[in-house]
């Protein structure tokens, strides 16, 4: 029972007990799509039988599920034209542009309950000794929505992305090109280093370890290393990315060899691969943040996550930072609240007025059903 990404965040305070955060939770528990539901969202047992909350330890293992049904736009198309189609025969002429989406809508009622759902899960990870709220997300999307739900549930709830000193683009670039690793770490065979400019030129080395002087080249040209695989006192493989969230994480063999072969109970085994997880990713994020100069304070910072009690108003925003956090959204190619929040170390309500302010402006498009969003040509 591993996470295979990691989402990092810290917790100043988190006093919450596992029942306390059980009913929390209970307030949005997961409901199955009605048959007019397109999609549904709600926290969700971790593992069958779990509840809501799973305790070992003082590590808390949740769940977000999403259900989803599958009703593709091409088949909603092609059933619109048949049935106008049919409708034209009948009445001899071609259904105007509102009566053909009122067919359009009618089919979709209709279909909509005969559609295929698919459901997933997102599983976080809160560990209460040491502070950490870990989401085994890669993807922006997925991450704003756990997180957009904990703050609803949870009331007076602190957090705050990982900070560090260092950026990691500067420090893989730096391991790189004096070939050194931090302490405990070594650096693997998969590396992407990318140039800052306009034209965001990338390079890509896989199956093979980074040559020395071709990265002093690559990095004279003006290019970063935004992406490094990378291993953790021979225990765990990872890839660390420009935005400080972890991919591709692994449990090696000298891990695998100390798991107890003798349990065999399915509940007594998945509770000693908790343990061992979160274990072992609590000290190697303790050590990753030690290798990118230490963490910085929240309060130093100036980026602490309050939840706040009003939704956030999409009708536009006077905010002095609308403009940097557009340049920062076209410059990436990519709208999501935690770019802007980790680009201008802002907390995650105001940089969500932000997202929601540009989407007000033309600047980006509304989400879509996976929660991402198109970056556009201007701003208003």
């Amino acid at each position: 029972m591993w996470f295979k990404n990691l989402s990092i965040y810290r917790l100043p305070v988190f006093a919450m007990t596992a029942a306390d955060l059980s009913a929390a939770l209970a307030k949005h528990a997961f409901v199955p799509c009605t048959s007019l539901e397109a999609e549904t969202q709600g926290f969700a047992e971790p593992r069958d039988g779990s509840g809501l909350v799973h305790e070992v330890g003082g590590n808390l293992l949740i769940a977000l599920q999403t259900e989803k049904k599958l009703l593709p736009q091409s088949v909603i198309r092609d059933a619109t034209k048949a049935r106008a189609a049919e409708i034209e025969e009948q009445q001899g002429f071609k259904p105007g542009r509102k009566q053909t989406r009122e067919i359009k809508e009618q089919l979709y009622e209709e279909m909509l309950p005969k559609a295929f759902s698919i459901n997933t899960l997102t599983r976080a990870w809160i560990d209460t000794n040491n502070g950490w709220l870990v989401i085994d997300a890669a993807s922006s999307a997925k991450r704003d929505t756990m997180l957009g739900y904990l703050f609803k549930a949870i009331d007076n709830l602190s957090a705050h992305q990982l900070y560090v000193n260092h950026s990691p683009v500067a420090a893989m670039t730096e391991w790189l090109a004096t070939d050194t690793a931090p302490s405990g770490f070594t650096v693997d065979d998969d590396t992407t280093l990318e140039s800052m400019g306009e034209s965001r030129a990338t390079i890509r080395i896989a199956k093979q370890a980074p040559d020395p002087d071709d990265v002093a080249k690559h990095i004279a040209a003006g290019k970063r290393c935004t992406r490094l695989a990378m291993t953790w006192n021979d225990r765990v493989s990872l890839v660390l990315t420009d935005s400080l969230t972890i991919k591709r994480v692994a449990a090696l063999d000298v891990i695998k060899e100390t798991t107890d072969a003798s349990i065999n109970d399915a509940d007594e085994r998945f509770d000693a691969d908790f343990m061992l997880m979160a274990g072992e990713l609590s000290q190697m994020l303790a050590d990753l943040a030690a290798a990118l100069g230490g963490e910085r304070p929240a309060a130093e910072a100036g980026d602490l996550i309050e939840r706040a009690a009003a939704d956030i108003a999409p009708d536009g925003c006077d905010d002095p930072l609308y403009e940097q956090a557009v340049t920062i959204v076209r410059a990436h190619k990519r709208a999501s609240i935690s770019l802007v929040q980790r680009h201008l170390r802002i907390g995650y309500n105001r940089a969500a007025r932000l997202i929601e302010a540009m989407e007000a402006g033309g600047a980006v498009s509304a989400a879509n059903d996976s929660g991402d969003r198109t970056v556009l040509g201007a701003a208003a």
